[in-house]
């Protein structure tokens, strides 16, 4: 993996600032700890911080096509590299490396932008090619690595993290009042806004060719997820096949001239992995795994079993209060708000793999996959109950009964029956909308302040939602829930968080449950082979069945989480008291300086869990606090995030 930056004349050849440039390339020195270039030619710069994975000696970048006229500097790892480098051979290309980037400059000399529908891997990319004039920026399908740009005085400047971009514009650019909404539905940004007004992400399976002169147009989607008619095929027959899907996406990801490992969590999917990897491996492979004191929320005994069954070199790392330490260390690493708690756990879990491997493998991406989230199951009973019941009666009988219905943190689950006549209540994008809001909409609207209401002028986060549902391209509620989070979740939380903590980190994490061909596959498969009662991942967990063991595939689902409730309403109630009496949060003018108050309160006294809203507000002043910005006036090479100690 790597870090790349850039800048580029989109109307001319001005020469570009190289100090910004450099500034821009160290601030991404954590990302590509072996390597460190900047190129230059009329009108354009090049940044690459490298973190050497294959061809160690030969893989410096920029890289070059024969005659020098095309540059390419790369964030990713093509896994069907040397297929293609071989076909490229066979049509006259010279190759003078074995890495992986070559592969990308003379794919675009011989393909153009349809190079991208050959590519099966992760990738961030920008490539010049000066006879056309033409700068080409591209980003995978599915979201794993990150690409940000920015317009100004008709230059792009793009990176591969937030904190770069800004360093190479002019001035910092004001908050997007939107993407504030949004964060604090969702718990983070959603691709392709930024905290930042004017600073965007590349989509995910988007490119975007810009020659000079020609002004800016809108990326260009070259990929999208369709779901099928249903393959009828026998349940075995299928289940036979997954298996060796899984098999083979797991086996190409072992392509390394490092040291190689796994995350293993102790759930079905990071299990699944492991097992597959010590099937392919003639040597024991190097799992790491994250423990808890809280017991509700840890899984490193499953871990440690999977570990011993196949005879890996486990090594297990303590999460406990005073990790909270990290915080700034973490808004460091995201550079925008983030809220998703487990990215504490994550970014220590990179830590202490980075001691052991400099490649590992995660189970990421099985639950939007293979529909294993409990809300899958949930929304789909919803959908039912609805269509049972015309519009008119379900939306004023049960829209009455959210009205009325107490919040019942304390009780037990089948209790908690509030959120579930809220999303009754709603049309199907609305009911799922309910089910992935981190703070639900009423809270929203109290938690603002009456200006930033106002500023607001009436937008709402849904809108992310309706907006992708109406792609989904399917009346299947899974299937529809399953896009959304796809083009929402996935690429704006699960892999945001694990790119950065990782590569914080200097740390190469590779997916192979998100191999675009496995998630076109699983795309086609029918309902029952998903969801069975309230339970996921159906046909994953037959698929895996001989490979581990039965207690650990059929247990209740166990996020990958902190004790929020209970650091929040102890060992850290000091430091939500002084959250919510001065801080930069309550100096923003962003929020209701009495609610925030009546949050801590309510939560500290028990009443009421406020825990998630609690820490997305922790991460949103750790985010006006920039932490990053200090490197920016006193020397880039400082804001690098520190791995954890």
């Amino acid at each position: 993996m790597c870090g790349i930056s850039g800048i580029v004349d989109l109307r001319d050849t001005r020469p570009v600032d190289r100090a910004r440039l450099a500034r821009m390339n160290a601030l991404l020195a954590h990302r590509g700890p072996d390597g460190d270039e900047i190129f230059e030619a009329p009108g354009v710069g090049f940044g690459h911080r490298r973190l050497a994975i294959i061809d160690v000696g030969g893989g410096r970048q920029p890289m070059f096509n024969e005659t020098g006229s095309v540059a390419v500097i790369y964030n990713g790892m093509l896994y069907n590299f040397q297929e293609l480098a071989e076909e490229l051979t066979r049509r006259g290309h010279r190759f003078r490396t074995r890495c992986d980037t070559e592969v990308l400059v003379h794919a675009w000399e011989e393909w153009g932008a349809a190079c991208l529908e050959r590519f099966r891997g992760m990738y961030a990319f920008a490539l010049w090619d000066a006879d056309r004039q033409t700068l080409f920026l591209a980003r995978d399908r599915l979201g794993k690595k990150p690409l940000y740009y920015a317009i100004a005085d008709d230059r792009i400047v793009f990176a591969s993290e937030l904190q770069a971009v800004v360093a190479g514009l002019p001035e910092e650019p004001e908050l997007d009042t939107q993407a504030v909404e949004d964060y604090f539905a969702f718990g983070y940004v959603p691709d392709p806004k930024t905290i930042f007004r004017g600073v965007r992400k590349l989509p995910p399976a988007h490119h975007l060719v810009l020659t000079r002169g020609k002004g800016v147009p809108a990326p260009t989607p070259y990929w999208d997820l369709r779901f099928p008619e249903p393959d009828g095929r026998p349940e075995a027959e299928l289940t036979a096949e997954l298996a060796e899907r899984l098999r083979d996406s797991v086996r190409m990801r072992l392509i390394s001239d490092v040291p190689l490992g796994a995350f293993l969590s102790g759930g079905v999917d990071s299990s699944a992995v492991v097992a597959f990897m010590a099937q392919a491996s003639t040597t024991p492979i190097r799992t790491c795994s994250i423990g808890f004191g809280d017991a509700r929320f840890d899984e490193s005994r499953y871990a440690a079993a999977v570990a011993e069954r196949y005879g890996t070199a486990h090594f297990t790392k303590r999460v406990d209060v005073d990790a909270y330490a990290l915080i700034d260390r973490l808004a460091a690493a995201y550079c925008e708000p983030f809220a998703d708690s487990s990215a504490l756990p994550t970014y220590m879990l990179s830590a202490l793999a980075r001691e052991k491997v400099t490649v590992a493998l995660s189970g990421d991406g099985g639950d939007e996959v293979f529909a294993g989230y409990r809300r899958y199951a949930l929304h789909l009973r919803e959908e039912q109950v609805k269509r049972m019941l015309p519009a008119g009666l379900r939306r004023p009988l049960f829209g009455t009964l959210a009205a009325v219905y107490p919040k019942l943190d304390w009780a037990p689950r089948f209790l908690r029956g509030k959120a579930t006549f809220e999303a009754l209540s709603q049309d199907a994008v609305g009911g799922y909308f309910r089910a992935v809001t981190l703070l639900p909409t009423p809270l929203r609207r109290r938690l603002y302040s009456g200006d930033f209401r106002a500023a607001l002028d009436g937008y709402e986060a849904i809108e992310v939602l309706r907006e992708h549902g109406a792609r989904a391209g399917t009346e299947d509620p899974v299937a529809r829930a399953q896009y959304i989070d796809l083009k929402t979740w996935l690429a704006g939380g699960m892999l945001t968080k694990v790119d950065r903590a990782s590569m914080a980190n200097s740390l190469e994490v590779r997916t192979p449950l998100l191999d675009h061909r496995l998630v076109e596959w699983a795309a086609g498969l029918p309902l029952h082979l998903k969801i069975r009662g309230t339970g996921g991942k159906y046909l994953l967990k037959k698929a895996v069945e001989p490979l581990l063991p039965h207690d650990l595939l059929y247990r209740p689902k166990q996020g990958f989480s902190v004790p929020l409730r209970s650091w929040l309403r102890n060992e850290l109630a000091g430091h939500v008291e002084a959250l919510v009496s001065a801080s930069k949060l309550t100096d923003c003018g962003l929020f209701d300086g009495g609610f925030l108050r009546r949050l801590a309160t309510e939560h500290r006294s028990g009443r009421v869990d406020h825990g998630r809203t609690l820490w997305a507000l922790i991460m949103f002043d750790a985010f006006l606090r920039r932490p990053w910005l200090e490197s920016r006036a006193t020397g880039p090479r400082s804001a690098a995030p520190e791995a954890a100690e």
